[in-house]
């Protein structure tokens, strides 16, 4: 019995040897699949060429590595970067970045963020292209058959379960569509009408996740979207738009307990709600506070010419960019993501993954 045993253990060795099959199945480090819009695009729409909503010019990235346009919408780093880089988890790469490989997602994750998507598919279509959130989500379910396809279907299992997953959407929903006289949800839908819409579809997208493998889940919620520049544009006085930050509070308040729900009834998910209104709406009411001298318009901008819904070349730049909350008049700047990302990880208790060393490009504390 005893010589049964050892020499069964030894075929076992040789398979292993051979055929470089894992005892272990996987030791894949944890990675990010990050599901977003324009403030999570690390580079999807550049590669989209059609798409009116691209960050691919001066002066976007000016304070990010070469400081070249990269394909973020901002100056710098997103709040998903730095976020990253403080609990030690790698900057997933775009999903359409040509050097993306099978060996890039196992060490890396994928950041599948589009600038303009929306929860709903018809939300942006006057971008002409960008990805929304079933749309990522497909694109996603292609990223497993390749893991699958490298290092078989259970070990893939298992890398997938242990991920971790970031779903950033919802102010497209809002501003580019049901805010939008022109759209067809704008008269279609009550308030409440089209959170609840909003909401059933989300809830359809995160159950499908979870199907998926995504089980370490993070869905955010919205800022005070009636504050950024281009809403405040839209009124004589420059002030916020109340209408638009109750819409943001009242989604914030429904995913919130979707989110708690899904975490309840599906199997093994933990998925958590982060609401970063609280934050992001201390730094714009109160700027001085947290270091910044401008909290209502943006640093790029096209003289008095607004809204200029991107910043461009023959923007001019502000004095000092680590002063200005907003980069341009939708997104806010490297200087104002990382405290918001910062107070987020101090919020909600997020842990170091891996054992990484990851340099952040950090922000000059003025302009060159």
């Amino acid at each position: 019995m005893q010589v049964k045993m050892k020499l069964m253990v030894a075929i076992l060795a040789i398979i292993v040897t051979v055929f470089g099959i894992s005892m272990d199945l996987c030791h894949c480090k944890v990675v990010q699949f990050i599901f977003g819009d324009s403030l999570s695009d690390v580079g999807n729409n550049k590669y989209l060429t059609k798409s009116l909503a691209n960050a691919n010019l001066p002066w976007y990235g000016i304070d990010f590595g070469n400081g070249l346009p990269n394909g973020r919408f901002c100056n710098g780093r997103t709040v998903a970067d730095i976020i990253g880089d403080q609990i030690g988890l790698p900057r997933p790469p775009a999903f359409l970045d040509p050097s993306l490989t099978e060996d890039v997602i196992m060490e890396n994750g994928v950041n599948y963020a589009s600038g303009g998507g929306g929860i709903l598919n018809e939300t942006g279509s006057y971008f002409i292209q960008r990805f929304c959130l079933y749309k990522q989500i497909e694109l996603f379910q292609g990223t497993q058959e390749l893991i699958q396809a490298k290092i078989g279907e259970e070990a893939a299992g298992k890398f997938f379960e242990e991920a971790s997953y970031v779903v950033a959407l919802g102010s497209n929903d809002f501003i580019n569509n049901y805010l939008m006289p022109v759209t067809s949800d704008a008269w279609s839908y009550s308030d409440q009408g089209f959170i609840t819409y909003l909401m059933e579809t989300l809830q359809a997208q995160l159950t499908l996740l979870h199907s998926l493998g995504a089980r370490q889940l993070m869905v955010f919620g919205l800022g005070p979207m009636g504050c950024i520049p281009l809403q405040r544009v839209l009124s004589s006085s420059g002030a916020c738009q109340d209408k638009t930050n109750k819409l943001a509070l009242s989604f914030n308040e429904a995913t919130s307990k979707l989110v708690n729900q899904l975490s309840r009834n599906l199997p093994n998910a933990t998925f958590q709600f982060g609401d970063a209104y609280d934050v992001v709406n201390d730094v714009i009411t109160n700027p001085n506070k947290h270091g910044f001298n401008n909290s209502d318009s943006p640093c790029c901008s096209f003289g008095k010419i607004r809204p200029s819904l991107t910043c461009i070349p023959a923007s001019k730049l502000c004095a000092d960019r680590s002063k200005y909350v907003f980069w341009d008049e939708y997104h806010p700047s490297d200087s104002a993501n990382e405290l918001i990302a910062n107070e987020l990880i101090r919020k909600l208790g997020f842990l170091r993954n891996n054992d990484t060393n990851i340099v952040p490009s950090p922000a000059p504390d003025s302009a060159p």
